[in-house]
């Protein structure tokens, strides 16, 4: 009887594979150990034969994995054995939401809505190191974004060759509706030994592996009608120490952040009194243009369905860049509804109010986003973007308002994605030249990509809650802020051969080139920038590769390039630059990158180079030092040599304490910084810190240092 059973237990996978995908509903909760051995297993159907992505897009993995999927209405249950050929783990990090691109891991792409619009990823290696992030649209396709978090439960085993990953996701932490009973789902696998990715759905490599469009559509039996908690509320207390060398200042701040379930789908997110001391700090970089950089948003609270609000223009020109909120004084509450009020329908209400500091004014910033997909290749947005001064609980009649609508069209074929943005900005005693419009059109294919966009930013478009850096130019002679507007035309192409037959090569991208024109309002050119590059890919993907860069321009106001108050002349300027570089393999235990650059600089030249080193002393710590140097001798305004250093280095106690150093030296910013910190994740998502910082000007005399204590406990009602 025991072998008809083993026989029957075996054959019901095999039957139930070659029928319709199914998320299956069962009763009953299993232990999460890594060990796939509760009875509920063995009646699952097995999701196999993943093809390959990397190195080589063709034909079926030689390493299968075998992936189980159900759930019993509170969570998603999957289980994934990946049959490796030997019991060794490779893994970069024990730190959590740190990319699994150089690790073994196994990875679950969701989308709740089975709309190709937004999904989650989880994904884990096989140390148990959790990485979880949003899957939002962006211009060209799709991106991540790793500071999103939800609490989920996982553990790994290795039993012989295999790796075994058992994963539970809470209903709560996805956005779902009862009326739709399909998900799409995508799994793959990383096997950095042998430099593999291989995927559930075939798709070619000039795709990324989370988008949307190609995961594989699964039935879900008995849709749970509501998730069982709807509360999760984080208090927390900082203690600060500020030492400026003038005054000392010590802080004790309790905060409050609160996520209520209205439906399935509906968030409703509120924070009172943030404190954002555990943010990382911003990756410094060198500087040589005439315009502000763009660094990303870290906070959590801004983190939940990010892209209904991060994507409303482009990524120059946006009308919404949440890190202008709060950037000038202290955010005293902020609220936000985000997400489906019907399966193709999206909406995002925003509001967060700062408080008076000196000078600084008192401001409430709204952001009102509704998304509609209106078929299968077409969305929808509209939005408006409020700034306005308050006085208390009144409105003060200072503001800045945007509004807008975009278009988004993805073709059936999946090559051809074409966007459309206009705009327009409301202010106080501005009127005018205040509308902004874009165009764009993208094609993918599996050796051949291209795009071409054009845009208009007029004078007027003054979006103070956004990022628009090419409308403000600074006029070092005359010491002021000069806003025109422009129109910018780019253009791409590039084209890459695959040698999956050969013994040495991967693949050669034999051209990519880009064209960025801008030009005034009548039609002259200010400035058109041309990219030239190609590059070799080896077997074991390390790559060889050069760069050119030419500019032709056209400028108009004073430039202060050095920092030394010898201002270059407006004028007519050629500058080019050959860089020349090579990247190692990256499934090494020390990976490395150099690169050498030369060229002309407005009425000089430079010189320039860069190192990078990553050596991994895994499971126990990781060491990354960077370096970049540019020599610029501009003749009879100066010389200047601008050096860019980073380190990082990382020391793992296990997945959920780990303590952190960052170095950085900086001469452009007149900047040494140090920022050292202890983070122990003591329950899912809550979260002990210890953060000392200490920064230096270039010359190593200090300017202030301080030390921050945060503590939060996250509780699930």
């Amino acid at each position: 009887m025991k072998q008809i059973l083993n026989i029957i237990f075996t054959l019901i996978p095999i039957i139930l594979f070659t029928q319709e995908a199914v998320i299956n509903y069962k009763e009953g909760v299993i232990d999460i150990d890594g060990k796939l051995d509760e009875e509920v297993w063995n009646f699952l159907p097995i999701h196999t034969n993943f093809y390959n992505v990397l190195p080589t897009d063709e034909g079926l993995a030689e390493n299968q994995t075998e992936v189980k999927i159900f759930h019993n209405g509170e969570f998603l249950y999957i289980g994934a054995i990946y049959n490796d050929t030997t019991s060794k783990q490779q893994v970069s990090t024990l730190k959590r939401d740190v990319s699994i691109g150089i690790s073994d891991a196994f990875v679950v792409v969701l989308d709740t809505q089975n709309q190709q619009q937004n999904g989650n990823l989880f994904a884990v290696n096989t140390y148990g190191t959790q990485v979880d992030a949003l899957v939002v649209r962006n211009e060209t396709g799709y991106g991540l974004n790793f500071n999103w978090n939800a609490v989920w439960e996982t553990k790994t085993s290795v039993q012989g060759t295999k790796k075994v990953y058992e994963i539970a996701i809470p209903f709560k932490a996805l956005n779902f509706t009862k009326e739709n009973s399909t998900f799409g789902v995508q799994f793959y696998v990383r096997d950095i030994k042998n430099n593999s990715w291989t995927i559930l759905t075939d798709l070619s490599r000039n795709y990324v592996t989370f988008d949307l469009r190609f995961t594989k559509p699964f039935s879900v039996e008995k849709v749970p009608e509501a998730v069982r908690s709807r509360f999760a509320v984080s208090p927390s207390l900082t203690i600060d120490y500020q030492n400026t060398g003038e005054n000392n200042k010590a802080t004790l701040k309790p905060s409050l952040d609160v996520q209520y379930n209205l439906t399935s789908s509906l968030k409703l997110d509120a924070t009172l009194n943030p404190d954002f001391s555990q943010i990382d700090v911003d990756q410094q970089v060198t500087n040589l243009s005439r315009f502000s950089l763009f660094f990303p948003e870290r906070r959590n609270f801004f983190l939940e369905n990010a892209d209904l609000f991060s994507n409303l223009g482009t990524p120059d020109v946006n009308p919404f860049y949440s890190r202008r909120v709060g950037a000038n004084s202290n955010i005293q509450f902020g609220v936000k509804l985000s997400g489906n009020v019907y399966q193709k329908t999206r909406v995002g209400v925003l509001n967060v109010q700062t408080e008076k500091d000196n000078e600084v004014k008192a401001q409430n910033f709204s952001v009102l986003v509704a998304e509609q997909q209106l078929s299968k290749q077409l969305t929808t947005t509209a939005f408006l973007v409020n700034k306005q001064e308050t006085d208390g609980f009144s409105f003060v009649n200072d503001y800045n308002r945007v509004t807008g609508m975009n278009l988004n069209f993805k073709s059936n074929n999946k090559k051809w994605i074409g966007t459309a943005n206009w705009a327009m900005s409301l202010t106080d005693n501005v009127v005018g030249d205040n509308h902004f419009f874009n165009m764009g059109l993208d094609y993918n294919d599996r050796g051949l990509q291209g795009s071409f966009s054009v845009k208009n930013v007029q004078q007027n478009y003054l979006v103070e809650t956004g990022f628009t850096p090419r409308l403000y130019t600074y006029d070092a002679i005359n010491d002021e802020v000069v806003r025109e507007g422009y129109f910018q035309a780019v253009s791409s192409l590039r084209y890459t051969k695959f040698y999956n037959n050969s013994k040495t090569l991967n693949s050669i991208r034999y051209l990519n080139y880009s064209n960025n024109s801008y030009f005034d309002v009548n039609g002259t050119v200010n400035q058109m920038s041309h990219y030239l590059n190609s590059a070799v890919f080896f077997k074991d993907l390390s790559s060889v590769y050069y760069a050119i860069n030419y500019d032709d321009i056209d400028l108009k106001y004073g430039f202060n390039i050095l920092g030394n108050g010898n201002v270059l002349t407006p004028g007519n300027y050629e500058n080019w630059n050959l860089k020349i570089g090579y990247n190692s393999a990256n499934n090494q235990q020390l990976r490395y990158q150099v690169n050498i650059q030369k060229g002309k600089f407005y009425n000089g030249d430079k010189l320039a180079g860069g190192a990078y080193l990553n050596y991994q002393l895994l499971p126990f710590a990781s060491f990354e030092f960077s370096h970049d140097i540019n020599s610029i001798n501009l003749n009879e305004l100066g010389k200047e040599t601008f050096h860019l250093s980073r380190f990082t280095g990382e020391v793992f106690f296990n997945n959920r304490l780990n303590w952190t150093t960052y170095v950085q030296y900086n001469n452009q910013l007149n900047n040494f910084n140090i920022n050292s910190r202890i983070q122990w994740e003591y329950k899912p998502l809550s979260y002990l810190y210890f953060v000392i910082t200490d920064n230096f000007d270039k010359y190593f005399s200090r300017k202030n240092w301080g030390v921050a204590f945060k503590m939060n406990y996250r509780f699930d009602f």
